[in-house]
């Protein structure tokens, strides 16, 4: 195990330099320039020195040289300066990536804590009414924009009721304690969490629908065993197989779905610090967020060939 978890960490180092060459690439080509920002906010700048400016950050250099430039900084754990923010990158990640991983992790527990225990009831109670509503309820969940389902949650939490707060974080104004980021959480974990909750029920009912069904099953209640420890100890254990790579792949999307609903509740996390650098072309931040996620994908897909490995013996790595 240990030799093939060292082997898929090497074969992370080439994908993510593949990822970065796409995103730079990309960044290079996109319209804008952080030169013509700074330039129109100093109209009265010389050629001269616009030309000083391009040579100092290697501007006029091959877009090849300016990736080997950037990547050579970032092996020295140097990952640039923020136009936007006038401080060094490094130190504006880490906060910003505690408060995406709260929220993505909030909500990957949110996620399991509902899906799991409501798949494994209606595939027990096939049918039922339950299983209907739960049914509608997860298509209605898979089908509602992000976006729209945050908004409507704004409008009817914050403005109507006057519950939760809007956005944000906390306010200035209080004394940070745990209640006062639950409330400012609230939202915004429930609106991340929706697709993933609404799917992973639907694949759950069906995981358990093949494996009760299982001849092991079938003997482990003719035995005479207790319901709750068949279901539990026999099918729930087999059922949640396929569920762990589900889950570990499911994540990219939390992270990249963190993007919108940072954004919609002004959380300052590395969704809405992608979006505010890509709007004002802080290529730096751009380039560092976009190596973290691709880090944080790869890493989670490893985690989940581990994990796998964990709950189903059969599986065996070399």
């Amino acid at each position: 195990m240990s030799q093939y978890i060292l082997r898929r960490f090497l074969q992370m180092i080439p994908t993510v330099l593949i990822i970065t060459v796409a995103v730079f690439w990309m960044l290079k080509l996109a319209p804008g320039d952080p030169l013509d920002l700074l330039l129109a906010g100093n109209p009265d700048i010389s050629a001269e020195h616009v030309e000083h400016i391009k040579k100092l950050y290697g501007y006029d250099r091959p877009i090849y040289e300016q990736y080997g430039r950037w990547l050579w900084q970032v092996v020295q754990g140097n990952l640039g300066y923020s136009r936007i923010y006038h401080r060094p990158v490094l130190s504006i990640i880490p906060d910003r990536l505690l408060n995406t991983l709260v929220l993505t992790g909030s909500s990957l527990l949110l996620s399991l804590l509902i899906a799991i225990p409501i798949g494994v009831y209606t595939a027990l109670r096939q049918y039922s009414l339950l299983d209907y509503l739960f049914s509608f309820l997860s298509f209605f969940g898979i089908a509602m924009p992000v976006f729209w389902f945050g908004l409507i949650l704004i409008l009817l939490l914050s403005v109507q009721l006057k519950l939760l707060p809007p956005g944000g974080h906390y306010s200035l104004e209080q004394d940070v304690g745990i209640f006062t980021v639950l409330r400012y959480s609230i939202m915004p974990v429930i609106v991340l969490s929706l697709f993933s909750m609404a799917s992973w029920m639907r694949y759950m009912r069906s995981g358990m629908l093949e494996v009760i069904h299982e001849d092991y099953v079938r003997t482990a209640r003719a035995k005479g065993l207790a319901e709750g420890r068949v279901v539990v100890r026999h099918a729930l254990k087999n059922a949640l197989i396929p569920m762990v790579t589900l889950i570990a792949l499911s994540i990219p999307g939390l992270i990249s779905g963190a993007v919108l609903t940072e954004t919609i509740f002004s959380w300052p996390g590395m969704g809405r610090l992608i979006y505010d650098s890509l709007i004002n072309n802080d290529f730096n931040i751009a380039m560092a967020v976009f190596l973290i996620f691709a880090f944080l994908v790869a890493l989670f897909n490893l985690a989940a060939d581990i994990l796998y490995a964990f709950i189903d013996p059969r599986v065996v790595y070399t």
